[in-house]
């Protein structure tokens, strides 16, 4: 993806928020602790975390409620989230701190960006995009995130036989979705699932996939497996 055209047209809207002190003392006290600072050079992972273990890389976590979840309940791995967002951050902060996780980290960037300069080749187990921005106007469908171009990028941070994670609750969404992963050959599908939020693939419930049901929305949820 070139510069132009990343700079020009972007996945999310970065928005302010209002912090609570909570929030801003967390960023001050715990950032150093659970941050990563972005870098145009590819980061030394067996630096960053204590154990040299698999890497799962969540996209956007929000409040990151579910990425503190994921993490401490599957010590076995390290994680990394990269949001946009300070307030969801803090939060995130907040509950990776109260509940002692050691296998965290967190970056504040676009994520292409981190992915095309700071992730090396072939060092993920898995990536998870859930529930990103749908952007539902066809004339703002050029930014969703989920593009060729994002999934050839994705394919080449993940080791062999590495896993993406998707999820969406809007139709529209889904749609796209399996039309720009049905022509790359990086991946196969290797489970597809529709449901009424009862049957989550591998992963917890999140805020925007509540929100969605409550509107009514069905969710989709994909696992797709990087080829050999």
């Amino acid at each position: 993806m070139s510069d132009k055209h990343r700079k020009t047209i972007r996945s999310f809207v970065r928005r302010t928020g209002r912090m609570t002190p909570s929030q801003k003392k967390a960023l001050s006290e715990l950032w150093p602790i659970y941050g990563l600072e972005f870098t145009s050079s590819p980061s030394q992972f067996d630096a960053i975390f204590q154990m040299p273990q698999p890497i799962v890389l969540e996209i956007g976590f929000g409040n990151g409620e579910t990425l503190v979840e994921q993490a401490s309940q599957n010590s076995d791995q390290n994680f990394l989230g990269i949001e946009v967002h300070d307030p969801g951050v803090g939060h995130c902060l907040l509950k990776a701190h109260n509940a002692g996780v050691e296998n965290l980290r967190l970056i504040i960037h676009d994520a292409l960006e981190v992915l095309e300069q700071q992730i090396p080749e072939a060092s993920l187990a898995r990536v998870n995009l859930y529930f990103p921005d749908p952007w539902p106007k066809k004339r703002h469908h050029k930014r969703r995130i989920v593009q060729p171009e994002f999934v050839e990028l994705v394919a080449s941070r993940l080791a062999v036989h590495g896993t993406l994670h998707i999820a969406t609750d809007w139709a529209d969404y889904a749609e796209h979705i399996d039309e720009i992963l049905s022509h790359s050959d990086r991946f196969s599908c290797t489970h597809r699932r529709e449901h009424d939020g009862d049957q989550p693939l591998d992963r917890p419930r999140t805020k925007f996939e509540q929100r969605g049901l409550r509107q009514g929305h069905r969710i989709w949820d994909w696992c797709f497996t990087k080829s050999a």
